[in-house]
Formats: structure tokens, C-alpha cells, sequence
């Protein structure tokens, strides 16, 4: 039957030797959420079953190590080098099966990307590499320096001995009772390594000319057939463009892929990027959707076998489009699908609106998960790695909430009290839902943002959730509530300095207030943004400098960033903040089309602002106590920090509250989130605040 919608999305296609029920495939990602011996837990089947659950065509289980011994991509990443492992890998694949996915294993080798070990790591060729965006980094601890990381060249004997090792591990994904398994020859991991003319800089069998590059992959692929025969179905996934100077472009992508037809391979799947050009790898929020497919339909161009395109893919809509424009044969999901695994099932639905569109912002699945060695979240949605909002029960004892803050953490907070049977009662001092995600709503690259705000506006409004707008209740009312959620985010320091309220003072939401009358949430007393001159100092370190130097310098304006740490934005998620130095130096991102600044943004670090004159004339001062001056027309203030004055009344008048978010220490939206989340699943009978002030229930 053919969907009213989405003809080619539902349509199934055969992929070697087996068909799937639709065009939606999982691309491999490394939960890194497996036992520290890389065998399969729980976290790993629960995972990979809610996405077979939800309606998805073809899972590809992400990152598998064929030798723990020489690399790791991440410290808890799946193995497949030892036969025990098989029956973990056996109860996965049946996870998925019975909710009538098909699935493979993706095998992996970082080589020098390894996250484990730290040393003696392994390449094509001798390197020292700094790969600040890589999973596999170097470390550097608080009080040294880096230095890269020294990598050493494979010998002839570990090349064919590692391919062997590849080649087993892919007879255990067979004997596990998969239907395929894919090569990873992207992003600079090992077999990209041999391929990519940027990294090989080998002189023998394996390095110089196209085939001696693609000869390592080819040896790989070759020893699987003669281990699980030539009907297993093997693909490849690797880059259709490096993004490097000297690297592969699209040209040389297509030859690879007809080159894989040729030798046998089931399918190809395209993606992007090596990590010394890491946002190209990650795409964060600047990259648009689909921005990634013009390389997969080249290929598709000149191969048979079906290829999977990746990259921001968000929209049903897109997808069939692409799909039906004969782009790619698969379109690829991979952190759409960790923000909602029930994707395939909603488009099926007809009900888009539901989607919780991934954000792109890479906190929860990179920055604070595999980055920092632990196990993989997401910052929108509680469930992944946390079973407990998986199947949300209802509380035993109905209470009612109060939620004071409609941002992020307010609303989710109030979405799941609600959806557990509670009365809640959101209090929202604008006159519009959403707290900080809207100050992303007009800035270039970054209105990603609101398609969360909107998707939590649609789920509090489904839930019939009592919003009150410019409400700002007191403590005698909130006395009344059996417990009180404070989600009001932080405020805007104003240092005690000469000149901080002079009228050329300003902050950064001055800056960054939505102006998007068209949209259906704006509230009618929005002030609009205010005006600013050529030249804008703005002083702090946290999320509304960065976007607001982004928009002041987008719009021609010359901007000055002064913050008193090293360096800006050390706190920001390591592919974003690649992008946006490039972006402050003029350039951009690789693979990026959007408007470059025509003036570059001069940050000032280790620095604080000492005096603001009305004449616009600003004192600065270093941590060496030196003093310096610049001229400017506007300052824009841009720290933020708790404000806790309603907390404390609370506390003294014995109400039953806890904060999250910035309210409780200045973060992002994961923890926010978070802590939302967290406290409306605890409410129930008995609830209460323990010794740490901590909410808590019986």
C-alpha cells in the first residue's frame, strides 16, 4: 500500500540478499553505553529496540571495535573481537528483529582517533595530531599543555593482521544473526586513513596511487567474503568529501564507490568530513538540512547498489523529497533518531508536529558523554541512557505543581509531572513560552532551537498543562502547592564599576529578542531589538555573548569580545566553537555557504572592563593589571549568574522546592533539561526535601 504522504520514504528496497519495509536507516553511531570489555548490556538493546520500535527500516549499530587492544573509539564502545561476545551481540540483533527491523554492525578501528588506549596508537602513516573535536583527543590535564598526540605507522605484517582481525570480527556479526555488516572509511578513523591521500602518505603496496589507498579496505572486504561467504552483505561508509586541503573531493568519492560496486559491496553509505575539520563530521546547528546530499547523489549517479545519505536530516518532507528526486536510496538518521526514536512511526502517522526535532547542539551525545568518557545522552530527551522515561508511571499520589519558568527545563518539567497525573500550574513572566531557546530564533544558523521550543509549546498545550503568562507568583501563593518546581533561569550581572548604567549599557537578550511577528507564539508586548552603533564591546563568556557577537557582527557592526578566562568560549561544544572562530576570523565552516562577516570580531581575553564612560570611551584592564582604552558605541553585559532570592523565601517558609537549570548553577539545556525531567519523575507520595535540600519522594 502506498502512503498517502511519504510513497518512497514507506517503500521497501532490497539491500543484498535482504529487503527492508522502508528507506529509513539508522546510521551508525557509538552510544559508547557497552560493558568496559565491549560486551552488550542492556543500555545497548534498550537503545537500538526503541529505534526498531519505532518504525525504522534498517539499523546500523554503531562503532564496533574489531581489537580493544590498539583502539578504542570510545572507552565503552561495542567489541566483536573474541567469541564470548557473540551471544550479547545475538540478543541485540534479535532486539531489533522483532519489531521487524533489519540490522548490521558497523566495525571500526580509530586508529589514531582512538579514545583507548592513549599511546602508541596506529595510522597509515607516523603523525602528530591535535584533534580537539575527536572523541579521541588528546588529553590534557588542568595544569599542562598539549602537545599532540605522536602516532606511528602500521608495519606490512600489522596491516594484513588487523584486516584479519576485521574480517573476524564480521564472521561474529554473521554468527550473531546479523544481516550485514558496514566499514567505517569515514571521518578519519583507520580505513579512512589509508583511503584519504591526506592522511596516507605511505610509499609502498598501501599508499601512494588511488588503488595501493583503497587497497587495505579492498583486503578487509575480501577476507569477509572467504570467512562468511559471498552472500553476506558488506557496505562502506566513508566521506564523500574530506574538507582539507589535499584531502578526497567528490571526484575521487565516486571512483571509490564504483570501485566498491565492483569488488562486491551491498551498499555505500556517504557521509562528511575528517576531524581536523571536525563541524563537517558533527554538522552542528549552522549546517542546514540535508546540506550533505549533493554528495550521495553523485555517487548514485554512478553506482547500482543503494546508497545512504546522512547529515541534518529532520523533515519527513525533505526526506521524500530527496528520496523521490532519486538523490540517495536511503536517507539517514542518526542524532534525529536519539532525540526521537519513534521518527519513522510519527511520519507513518501522518504527524510531523510530534517529531522531537534534533537540535544539533552535539552536549548530550558528544560533548558531555563520549568526549569526556562516559556514557552517550541527549540533551532533549531523558530517556536515552535512563530507562526511567522510557515507560513513565503514573505517581500514586496525585499532587499539585507549580512550575515558575516557562524555559526549557520548566516546560519539560511540566510536560512529564503532567503526563504522571499531577495538576500543574506553569507561571511564566513573559508573555511567551520558551526562556532562553528564543534568543536562538534570529540568529544565523542557530534556529534549530526553536523547533524544541516549539515541539515542548505543542506538548504543555496537548497536556492542558495552566499556563499563566506575565505571572510572577509570591510566596503566600505558592504556599499552596504541594511542591513548587523553580525553573526562572539566571540574571544578567551587573559588576559594581563607573558607568554601568549609563544608557549605552545593554544586554545581550537586548540584542537577541525574536522579531518574528509571523510566528503563531509572539506575544503582542514584545519590546523589539534595540539599535546599536558600528563598533559594540560586548563583556562576558557564556551563550549570549557568542550569539550575540554572531548577530551584531553578521549585520556589518564591529564587535569586540572581552572575557576574563584565556581564551572564549572554552566552554562551548568543541565542533561548534570551531566554527565559530572560524567564523569570527571571516571565514567559515567547511561546507558552509552562508554570508561570512565583513568585519572579523576581535576577542580580548584575560581581560574585565573596569570603567564606562557616557563619551563611550571603555577602561579595560588585563590580568597583569595593565589598563587599555577603546572607543565604542554600545556595551553589551553578557555574564550570567543564579538568582536565588525566591528560593531562599521558599525554604524559609518551609515550602517543599527545588531549583534547575541556571537558577541553580549557570549551564546549558541538557542540564536543564535534566533537572526538569528528574524532578517531576520523583514527585509523588510523600514528597519532601532531604538533608541536601534535595527533593524526594516515598
Amino acid at each position: 500500500m502506498t502512503h498517502p504522504d511519504y510513497p518512497h520514504l514507506f517503500s521497501p528496497i532490497r539491500i543484498g540478499n535482504f529487503e527492508t519495509a522502508n528507506r529509513i536507516c539508522h546510521v551508525p553511531t557509538d552510544i559508547s553505553s557497552a560493558n568496559a570489555d565491549g560486551s552488550v548490556n542492556q543500555r545497548v538493546i534498550t537503545y537500538h529496540e526503541q529505534i526498531a520500535k519505532g518504525g525504522c527500516g534498517f539499523i546500523i549499530v554503531g562503532a564496533s571495535t574489531p581489537d580493544r587492544a590498539t583502539g578504542r573509539p570510545t572507552v565503552t564502545c561495542i567489541a566483536v573481537d573474541e567469541d564470548p561476545l557473540i551471544p550479547g551481540l545475538a540478543e541485540l540483533a534479535e532486539a531489533m528483529h522483532r519489531h521487524g527491523a533489519r540490522c548490521a554492525v558497523q566495525i571500526q578501528h580509530p586508529g589514531r582517533q582512538s579514545a583507548w588506549p592513549r599511546k602508541d596508537l596506529i595510522s597509515a602513516s607516523d603523525q602528530v595530531v591535535e584533534l580537539p573535536g575527536s572523541a579521541g583527543h588528546e588529553v590534557v590535564y588542568a595544569e599542562a599543555a598539549a602537545k599532540g598526540k605522536s602516532i606511528r605507522a602500521m608495519t606490512i605484517e600489522e596491516i594484513y593482521e588487523l584486516a584479519e582481525k576485521f574480517a573476524e570480527g564480521a564472521w561474529r556479526v554473521q554468527q550473531a544473526g546479523f544481516d550485514a555488516v558496514e566499514l567505517h572509511g569515514a571521518h578519519g578513523y583507520l580505513i579512512a586513513q589509508f583511503m584519504s591521500p591526506y592522511v596516507n602518505r605511505r610509499n609502498d603496496r598501501f599508499g601512494g596511487s588511488f588503488i595501493n589507498r583503497m587497497r587495505f579496505v579492498l583486503e578487509i572486504m575480501a577476507r569477509i567474503r572467504h570467512k562468511c561467504g559471498r552472500h553476506f552483505p558488506i557496505g562502506v561508509r566513508y566521506s564523500g568529501e574530506e574538507w582539507v586541503p589535499g584531502g578526497r573531493v567528490i571526484a575521487e568519492s565516486v571512483q571509490v564507490a564504483e570501485l566498491l560496486e565492483q569488488q562486491g559491496a551491498a551498499f555505500v553509505d556517504i557521509s562528511a568530513g575528517i576531524f581536523e575539520a571536525p563541524a563537517a563530521v558533527m554538522d552542528p546547528m549552522y549546517y542546514p538540512q540535508g546540506w550533505n546530499t549533493y554528495t550521495a547523489d553523485e555517487v548514485k549517479k554512478r553506482v547500482s547498489i543503494p546508497v545512504i545519505t546522512s547529515h541534518t536530516l529532520r523533515d519527513p518532507a525533505y526526506c521524500e523529497k530527496i528520496l523521490a528526486a532519486g538523490k540517495t536510496d536511503l536517507v539517514g538518521l542518526s542524532r534525529q533518531m536519539i532525540a526521537d526514536p519513534d521518527w519513522a512511526n510519527k511520519a507513518y502517522a501522518r504527524q510531523p508536529d510530534e517529531i522531537r526535532k534534533c537540535i544539533s547542539c552535539l552536549v548530550g551525545c558528544w560533548q558531555e558523554s563520549l568526549m569526556v568518557r562516559r556514557h552517550m545522552r541527549c540533551a532533549i530527551n531523558p530517556a536515552v541512557g535512563d530507562e526511567r522515561f522510557i515507560h513513565i508511571q503514573p505517581a500514586a499520589r496525585k499532587l499539585s505543581v507549580a512550575v515558575v519558568g516557562g524555559g526549557p527545563g520548566g516546560m519539560e518539567a511540566a510536560r512529564i509531572a503532567s503526563l504522571r497525573g499531577h495538576t500543574v500550574t506553569l507561571f511564566e513572566k513573559s508573555g511567551e513560552l520558551g526562556g532562553a531557546l528564543l534568543y536562538s530564533c534570529m540568529l544565523p544558523g542557530k534556529s534549530k532551537m526553536r523547533w524544541y521550543a516549539d515541539w515542548l509549546r505543542r506538548q504543555v498545550a496537548k497536556l492542558k498543562v495552566d499556563v499563566q503568562y506575565h505571572a510572577r507568583p509570591g510566596i503566600e501563593e505558592l504556599k499552596n502547592f504541594d511542591a513548587v518546581i523553580l525553573a526562572t533561569g539566571g540574571r544578567i550581572a551587573r559588576p559594581a564599576i563607573p558607568g554601568i548604567d549609563t544608557d549605552l549599557v545593554s544586554t545581550f537578550t537586548d540584542v537577541l529578542r525574536c522579531t518574528a511577528t509571523s510566528c503563531e507564539y509572539y506575544p503582542e508586548d514584545r519590546e523589539p531589538p534595540l539599535d546599536y552603533g558600528e563598533t559594540v564591546l560586548i563583556w562576558g563568556d557564556h551563550f549570549g555573548a557568542a550569539d550575540a557577537a554572531e548577530k551584531l557582527a553578521a549585520q556589518g557592526r564591529k564587535v569586540y569580545v572581552v572575557t576574563e578566562n584565556r581564551e572564549f568560549a572554552q566552554w562551548m561544544e568543541p565542533c561548534h566553537r570551531d566554527v565559530l572562530v572560524k567564523r569570527f576570523a571571516g571565514s567559515n565552516g567547511e561546507g558552509l555557504t552562508g554570508k561570512t562577516f565583513a568585519k572579523p570580531v576581535t576577542v580580548i581575553p584575560a581581560t574585565t572592563v573596569v570603567e564606562i564612560k557616557e563619551s563611550g570611551e571603555v577602561t579595560l584592564m588585563d590580568n597583569a593589571f595593565r589598563k587599555s582604552t577603546l572607543q565604542v558605541d554600545n556595551v553589551v553585559l553578557a555574564s550570567v549568574e543564579p538568582e536565588e532570592s525566591l528560593y531562599g523565601q521558599l525554604i524559609d517558609a518551609g515550602v517543599v522546592a527545588v531549583r534547575i537549570g541556571d537558577l541553580k548553577q549557570v549551564r546549558n539545556v541538557l542540564s536543564a533539561v535534566k533537572e526538569g525531567a528528574n524532578a517531576a519523575l520523583t514527585l509523588d507520595e510523600g514528597a519532601t526535601l532531604n538533608a541536601n535540600r534535595a527533593l524526594t519522594s516515598r
